[in-house]
């Protein structure tokens, strides 16, 4: 049995005065009266009658007594429904309190039908500065809501794990001391999978009595509560949580836990204080105080979850060691009970009276008073400077126990460290120093705090008026002492007793007041001492502290300041501004707190507007919490909006009509002289400040208003959520700008200070932040630092449905008055101040030797080189290194950009401070600084002609897209060739075959393109039909939005709009479909293709004229010398200068080296020979080509090795130029740093071919690498036909452009001409068009040309010739119709949709997962149509398909098991075909496949197996997941399906599809399903739990599988290789294939959707594998 105890007395009631507790080592004292007998429930369920009794005067949550269970029973089965309701984020904690309040009011007007038992949870997310401890404790303190619990965990590398928890209330209890086997299971009911944060926290070991006010050790026994009420606090934000927990079976109904949940939030919302700001340090102490307790006890708090509960064994019982615990809690369980581990809770009295009393001399009286007043406003953080007249204020501040006290001998540097502590905390240090010069030494700091608005408080001491004018040492005129530069300066007479020591007090209050209220600021006030300053006795009377009863008997502070707010019309004005902006910019400054950059995030998801952030506002670099590209649209940040304004067309263009700036300061000096000319509408300024922030003289409305309090005036206003072309163009001009200093920085193999900016945001672990010097180093941070830092590896599931999907890096500076001092004791500062200072510090030292930034300015260009490098550049020889050797620091000097990152990891695995120093020269940090400048300038200025040169879409969203594609189709063809291909095995005939793509928009535009994979490449013709068949399905009607040659912009296409892994296209297929659109592009502009790779008159040159390229011949070199040397004779007559022989074919190299002897002789020194080895040589063959060719003049030898590691040491002992081709092929994934291994100058050329590097992007942006390191880029061409060859003449004209603008750049003579490598034109016997592509030699005789004229006008007037075409395919209307499957008292009458040829005797079956349909499968359908006859079909309960009764009054009696429908579809097949089926199934569609295959195996030819598997081993699991998902069944059929598909979907086995960017219209079709009563059958009758084991089935396993998992999805990678072991124990599966297993990379649980090319070619391939056999 199961009973429900009477939960505490003592919940919601007033607090008692009950004397405190004093724990023992073994037991408690009990307060209440004794524990009323229990009486021992009879009957089935949880005892009958059971309930959940209420306490007296108030209500309460489910109490269970897990001792009185004699059996559970179903009792820890599931509820009825369980889920969870994200709240969109809030901007602070009382909204967050009002949503949860709202959702319950919902929930409760719409209750879950027929729903006996369930848990909902409610979370918000709320500001970051929402901490755990400090809500608890300052806004609970005086609540009757129990239990309340604090808990804290180690933080780890993940940014989204929680750190911090906090909560109160009990929706449900458990515990017992007996039958602990119970225990985790009655638990488990309520704890769901489906809710992936909820937990039961709680101890073990402990046995409390009735009531909760008594308690005893005793091992086994335990206590867990689900609280009503939690704030779980992660890195960079915090989440508010509640939770409502009803069950009939225990008398507690819906209704009931309605009304707790109202009455749990009616007292939070009657106690809430918004305004509450309790001292950190002294929270905990007073929130045990004022409940009376005096002592805790070290017990443990652990908590558990679903996940944990299901890897566990329940009847290990409640063992504390096995259970999840804490690093330090506490929880309270009534007024008098708190038990504690690993906290300082030791409670002091209150002794504030007799100890001042007792002070020995009235100095360390008022010092005292001083000190605890301002530990009483929360200022505990005390930094002093050695000194005697200070004394009794460092007396009394270093002996108050919660001040934290650091000292310096150096008052500069501590001033400079109570400025960073200010910076970081936003809240003052206290500064504490002698007189004299000591105190004029902290003016620099007073400095910047004034300018920047950094509270500060400087406690000076002084002499007393008598020793001033008098000669006394140390005196001088303190009074004013700072000037203007403090917001307020208080002069303090020498104590006396004579003067009440309140005017002490609210001297403290005045002056704390001025340092924190806006405009926050430095105060300073001055302390007179005479002697003695020590603990000597002079006797002072107690008669000055009249009037301070009060003040000694509570904690707070003497005087306590009132503000009013007040609505100001402006605001209402700038309103309507906002709303009516057309092309509004959100430009954020320098922002200082957690709080400000969440209300900006929020502000500018709401406002839609581009945001541009400066480098100090925190959202200059942020921390990607989602791996994928899909990042919250609504939030456009411009990064590099800086390096943008380096172009005239842009600074000229851009022209925001409304600019919003919040927070003041910009750090760059472009922006704000850009902001100057701007001339925008309205120019809105908010800070919380009144000064005059505006340089530019440009602010037409000032809002004076913090950053949160403005973002909710603007909250409460709807705004229409719309892009623009404006917007969208700004997006495309920063990707290209981002994309351009990514390249230069990396392109360049030096260490450079740029490179140093951009990378320096990944060595950010965890929370740690940034804080940057000034001069150079800032500025570049703001120029090149990285917008987006990867930090998705270790993020917690619980943000995935969260916005942002990024964390703020913070990174702060003295930007005040911009000095260059106080650095390293401001960042020291800083770190404790942001609650850093357990970390240690990395020192980042850029070592120019000198002031860099002077380089850069204009001075540089009038001012002499001896004038410039004495005066300004201040060149120094410094060692670094020996000055951290001095200081005991570690140091580590670099050079290269290998070295830094080694540095940088070493210095994060160390965990000690250490420098890292830089070494650069002050010439190269300008050269560089040129270039770049020059780069940006030039793409921004590229990329705005093409964006404003052409037509676009006005579509609804009025963006970039030029417009859809209509139509797709593809033509076979075969042509003849007249020689055999250079790159594979002669064939008899010689022919060429591959596809021409033609696309085609709206008004007959087209654009075409090839596909034509040979020997080299990784695919055939079968594998690229497949691929173009599932493309063109997913292409009808895409909008067409790419930036050519904008790296990432064709391959983001392929995945934001056709949903597929960019990675999965094969290179040739990448190629030819970048192409056709290209040429799609140029058709749509009516301009050539090679204009929209460089804009519109751009390159300066003759664009008739010398359009053209250099061709390079081809020449297989077989046969004698001589016959060779004739046919390159032959060719030299023909017009060609450059020619390509192919070596390394013959017996030994010394025959390839006479050949090429041969050539010299017989044709001279005229032509240009390369040599192509296609790496068939080792290293001493290609040594000894290379001695017997040295003299030749070979231009290069391209892949002499076959070894890429033998490429450099080839170069280097040889002396031959080399080239690279294959080596090129091979490279994957990050270019540049691949490449950077072949950047010898030995190395003379790239040979790219397109087709195989994945298209045009890959392929420029190798050139360019070529171009950058003074190497050739030669465009080669793969045998395509003249429409490919037409594509890549126009290409190879851009690369040469491209080049001469670099060699112009750089300041640097061009490489010359190049040949490129299309020669294969010659091997062209028949063309796939009617006309002929013109390439010929010019009358000047400077090689064969091809001209990118020509080239275009071939394309744009291709006619196909149809004799040369073997097939077409446009697009395969799928054949539609449903059959009637009769069973036992209801019949299936299901729908199919069919592809292929119907007379196929390979049929393939595919079967969905839960909650799809026939439709997942179509795009794969077409792509294996020509392999076989593809059938999919709805399943049970899914979409078109139905259940038809016969005369059978309940329809639930229609069961729908796996088996049955196994056997279902088996009748259907029959139908089908009389043959033999192969069989597709995902998921739930997979486990009935898989039935199949075991038990109907002479229909099944063979299965495959996604994300399946063979079911539960064991009963109990097989129970409990029965009931599981029949608990989801009952909360789809009474919640509905939209709230059912966002529980469904948040689950973790989604969380890469999530990312997925079809994944919010693959949820719009799930919508789509109208039958959700059969649906919920069809979730209950499918479940796993009900479904027959086949693990032992697999022994007999005569039907080929072919078991597929996603990379990413951890739990069925380990089923599938699981399955794969028990088939292999039994079978002998290495000869006949019979078990085949693939992990598909880039995918999750979801393969077929995730990333569904590879899965094709899989699939195909084992289907014909079979046939085969």
């Amino acid at each position: 049995m199961l009973a429900v105890v009477s939960p505490p007395r003592l919940p919601l009631l007033t607090t008692t005065t009950t004397p405190p507790l004093l724990l023992s080592p073994r037991r408690l004292l009990c307060l209440c009266s004794p524990r009323p007998s229990r009486r021992r429930r009879r009957g089935g369920g949880f005892g009958c009658p059971l309930r959940a009794v209420a306490a007296a005067g108030g209500r309460a949550g489910i109490v269970i007594d897990v001792d009185e269970v004699d059996e559970v029973g179903d009792r820890d089965l599931p509820v009825d429904v369980s889920f969870t309701r994200r709240l969109r984020p809030v901007l602070t904690l009382g909204d967050g309190l009002a949503a949860l309040r709202q959702a319950g009011e919902e929930v409760k007007a719409s209750p879950p039908a027929g729903a006996g038992s369930g848990v909902i949870r409610f979370e918000v997310l709320v500001p970051p500065s929402t901490k755990a401890l400090k809500w608890l404790c300052t806004q609970f303190k005086r609540s009757s809501l129990f239990p309340q619990f604090y808990l804290s965990r180690k933080p780890t590398t993940g940014p989204s794990i929680q750190l911090e928890i906090s909560g109160a209330g009990s929706a449900i209890c458990f515990h017992g001391s007996s039958r602990v086997d119970n225990g985790f299971d009655l638990i488990s009911r309520y704890l769901s999978f489906d809710l992936h944060l909820i937990r039961a926290y709680g101890s073990v070991g402990v046995k409390y009595e009735n009531g909760l006010h008594s308690v005893e050790e005793r091992a086994g026994s335990f206590y867990f509560f689900i609280p009503q009420v939690e704030l779980s606090e992660f890195d960079g934000y915090s989440m508010l949580s509640s939770t409502i927990v009803w069950d009939d079976s225990v008398s507690h109904t819906f209704e009931d836990s309605v009304c707790l949940f109202e009455s749990c939030f009616n007292q939070i919302w009657s106690i809430y204080d918004s305004s509450a700001t309790t001292c950190y340090e002294r929270m905990v102490t007073s929130y045990i105080e004022e409940l009376c307790l005096s002592q805790s006890r070290n017990t443990q708090l652990v908590y558990l979850d679903a996940e944990f509960l299901a890897v566990i064994d329940g009847k290990v019982g409640m063992d504390k060691e096995i259970c999840p615990t804490s690093d330090q809690s506490f929880v309270r369980f009534s007024p008098q009970l708190l038990f504690s581990s690993n906290m300082d809770l030791c409670l002091q009295s209150n002794k504030t009276d007799s100890f001042i009393k007792s002070c020995s001399n009235i100095n360390l009286a008022w010092a005292s008073f001083i000190v605890e007043e301002f530990v009483r406003l929360g200022f505990t953080y005390f930094c002093i400077a050695p000194g005697s007249r200070s004394s009794p204020l460092a007396l009394s501040a270093s002996g108050h126990p919660l001040t934290t006290c650091i000292s310096c001998y150096d008052e500069r540097s501590l001033g400079f460290h109570a400025l960073g502590y200010g910076r970081g905390s936003r809240k003052p240090a206290i500064v504490i120093t002698s007189s004299g010069t000591a105190v004029s030494n902290l003016l620099p700091s007073v400095v910047e705090a004034s300018q920047d608005f950094v509270p500060l408080i400087l406690l000076t001491a002084d002499r007393p008026p008598e020793l001033h004018d008098a000669g006394a040492n140390q005196a001088i005129n303190q009074v004013n002492h700072f000037g203007s530069f403090v917001r307020h300066f208080f002069s303090l007479p020498p104590p006396d007793d004579q003067i009440y020591a309140r005017m002490v007090l609210t001297a403290v209050d005045s002056v704390a007041y001025y340092a924190t209220q806006t405009p926050q600021g430095p105060v300073h006030m001055n302390c007179a001492f005479r002697e003695p300053l020590d603990y000597r006795y002079q006797d002072w009377s107690v008669d000055c502290l009249k009037g301070l009863e009060k003040w000694f008997i509570n904690r707070k502070p003497y005087t306590t300041y009132l503000g009013m707010k007040m609505v100001s019309a402006l605001v209402m004005e700038v309103l309507e501004i906002v709303k009516k902006a057309k092309q509004g910019l959100l430009l954020v400054g320098a922002i200082h707190t957690d709080d400000d950059i969440w209300a900006v995030a929020l502000l500018a998801r709401h406002l839609s507007w581009p945001v541009a952030a400066d480098v100090l506002s925190g959202l200059r670099m942020r921390k990607v919490l989602n791996s994928s590209l899909k990042l919250d649209k609504s939030i456009l940040f411009i990064d590099h909006i800086d390096q943008m304004l380096l172009s005239e067309s842009v600074k000229s263009w851009i022209s925001p009509d409304v600019i919003v700036q919040i927070g003041s300061r910009i750090t760059s000096k472009r922006v704000g002289t850009y902001l100057e000319s701007c001339s925008p509408t309205s120019y809105i300024l908010i800070d919380a400040h009144p000064c005059r922030h505006d340089p530019s003289h440009v602010v037409t409305h000032r809002i004076q208003a913090t950053i949160a309090e403005f973002a909710a005036s603007l909250w409460q206003c709807n705004f229409q959520r719309k892009t623009s072309r404006w917007s969208d163009i700004l997006k495309v001009l920063n990707s290209a700008v981002s994309q351009e200093i990514m390249f230069q920085v990396h392109s360049e193999c030096s260490l450079t200070e740029p490179y140093v900016a951009h990378v320096i945001g990944d060595a950010l672990d965890g929370d740690a932040a940034i804080f940057v010097g000034n001069s150079m180093v800032i500025r570049d941070l703001d120029m090149f630092g990285k917008g987006w830092i990867d930090h998705s590896k270790n993020v917690n599931d619980a943000m995935m449905h969260h916005f942002p999907g990024f964390l703020g890096a913070p990174v702060a500076g003295n930007r005040g008055a911009s000095g260059i001092d106080g650095l390293l004791s401001t960042a020291i500062g800083f770190s404790i101040g942001s609650n850093k200072h357990r970390k240690p510090m990395t020192i980042i030292v850029i070592n120019n030797h000198g002031g860099a930034i002077f380089s850069l300015l204009p001075i540089a260009k009038t001012a002499s080189p001896q004038i410039l490098e004495k005066f300004f550049y201040t060149l120094h020889d410094i060692s670094i290194s020996k000055l951290c050797a001095a200081h005991r620091v570690k140091h580590f000097v670099v050079q290269t950009k290998t070295e830094l990152h080694d540095a940088l990891v070493k210095s994060h695995v160390g965990h000690v401070d250490c420098v890292v120093e830089v070494e650069n020269s002050i010439v190269d940090n300008a050269n560089f600084h040129r270039i770049i400048s020059m780069f940006t300038d030039h793409t921004a200025t590229t990329c705005l002609e093409y964006l404003l040169g052409g037509p676009y879409c006005k579509g609804e969203l009025d963006g970039l897209s030029v417009g859809r594609i209509h139509a797709a189709e593809y033509m076979f063809y075969r042509i003849q060739l007249s020689a055999p291909r250079t790159s594979g095995i002669s064939e008899s005939s010689f022919f060429h075959e591959g596809f021409i793509l033609k696309l085609c928009m709206d008004d007959n535009i087209v654009g075409f393109g090839e596909v034509a994979p040979i020997e080299i490449h990784e695919e055939d013709l079968l594998d690229v039909e497949e691929q173009l068949r599932f493309l063109f399905h997913r292409m009808k009607d895409a909008e067409l939005d790419v930036v050519p040659l904008l790296r990432g912009s064709f391959s983001n296409w392929i995945w934001t709009c056709l949903g597929i892994p960019p990675s999965s296209l094969f290179p040739s297929v990448k190629c030819g479909l970048e192409m056709a659109i290209l040429n799609l592009l140029a058709s749509r502009r009516t301009c050539r293709l090679y204009d929209i790779f460089t804009g519109s008159n751009v390159v300066e040159c003759n664009q008739s004229s010398s359009a053209s390229i250099e061709i390079c011949a081809l020449l297989d070199s077989s046969g004698t010398p001589m016959e060779v040397a004739l046919a390159v004779l032959k060719l030299v007559a023909e017009g060609f200068t450059t020619v390509k022989l192919k070596v390394g074919r013959r017996e030994s190299p010394a025959e390839d080296a006479a050949i090429i002897q041969k050539i010299r002789e017989i044709v001279g020194y005229k032509i240009n020979i390369r040599a192509d080895a296609n790496r068939k040589w080792t290293y001493k063959q290609a040594i000894d080509f290379g001695l017997m060719v040295k003299g030749f003049c070979l231009q290069y030898i391209e892949e002499p090795v076959d070894s890429v590691n033998d490429i450099v040491k080839f170069c280097e002992n040889s002396g031959l130029p080399v080239a690279l081709d294959e080596t090129i092929d091979n490279l994957r994934g990050d270019l540049i740093p691949k490449l950077h291994q072949f950047s010898h100058p030995g190395i003379v050329a790239l040979v790219i071919k397109p087709s195989v590097v994945g298209g045009f992007e890959n392929a420029a942006y190798i050139a360019k690498w070529a171009h950058m390191h003074d190497k050739m880029a030669v465009i080669s061409s793969a045998y395509e036909s003249s429409v490919g060859l037409a594509g890549y003449i126009q290409f190879a004209h851009y690369v040469d452009k491209q080049n001469a603008i670099i060699s112009r750049i750089k300041s640097k003579g061009s490489c010359g001409t190049v040949a490129h490598g299309l020669g294969t034109y010659q091997w062209l016997r028949e063309d796939v068009s009617e006309q002929k592509l013109k390439i010929h030699a010019p009358p000047l005789g400077d090689g064969i040309r091809a001209s990118a004229e020509d080239a275009h006008g071939y394309l744009q007037h291709l006619s196909i010739n149809n004799k040369k075409i073997e097939r077409t395919y446009s697009e395969e209307n799928l054949r539609s119709y449903f059959i009637q499957v009769d069973w036992d008292k209801f019949s299936y009458h299901v729908k199919l949709q069919e592809a292929g040829d119907c007379t196929n005797e390979k049929v393939v079956l595919f079967l969905h997962g839960f909650l799809g349909t026939s439709e997942d499968w179509v795009p794969m359908m077409k792509a294996l149509s020509p392999s076989a006859r593809v059938i999919a079909v709805d399943l049970p309960g899914h979409g078109e398909s139905k259940i038809i009764q016969h005369g059978v009054e309940n329809p639930n009696q229609a069961s729908v098991t796996v088996q049955v429908v196994a056997d279902l579809l088996l009748k259907l097949i029959c139908d089908i075909t009389d043959g033999e089926v192969f069989v597709v199934g995902y998921s739930m569609g997979a486990r009935i496949a898989l039935h199949m295959a075991l038990n109907k195996n002479h229909k099944i030819s063979g299965a495959v197996i996604i994300s399946g598997s063979p079911g539960l081993r064991d009963e109990a699991s097989k129970r409990r997941r029965s009931a599981i998902d029949k608990s989801r069944a009952h909360f789809l059929s009474s919640c509905g399906l939209d709230s059912f598909l966002e529980t469904w979907y948040s689950a973790k086995m989604w969380a890469s599809l999530r990312e997925h960017p079809k994944f919010d219209s693959l949820v719009r079709t799930r919508r789509e399903h109208n039958n959700i009563k059969a649906l919920s059958k069809v979730l209950a009758d499918s479940s796993i739990g009900r479904q027959k084991s086949l693990w032992e089935d697999l022994k007999h396993l005569k039907s080929p599988l072919l078991i597929v998992a996603g990379e990413k999805d951890l739990k069925f990678k380990e089923i599938s290789q699981e399955i794969c072991r028990e088939i292999r124990k039994y079978r002998d599966c290495e000869s006949n294939g019979l078990c085949e297993m693939i992990i598909v990379p880039d995918s999750g649980h979801a393969v077929h959707i995730e990333n569904p090319l590879p899965l094709v070619r899989a699939v195909r391939k084992f289907l014909l594998h079979i046939y085969q056999t």
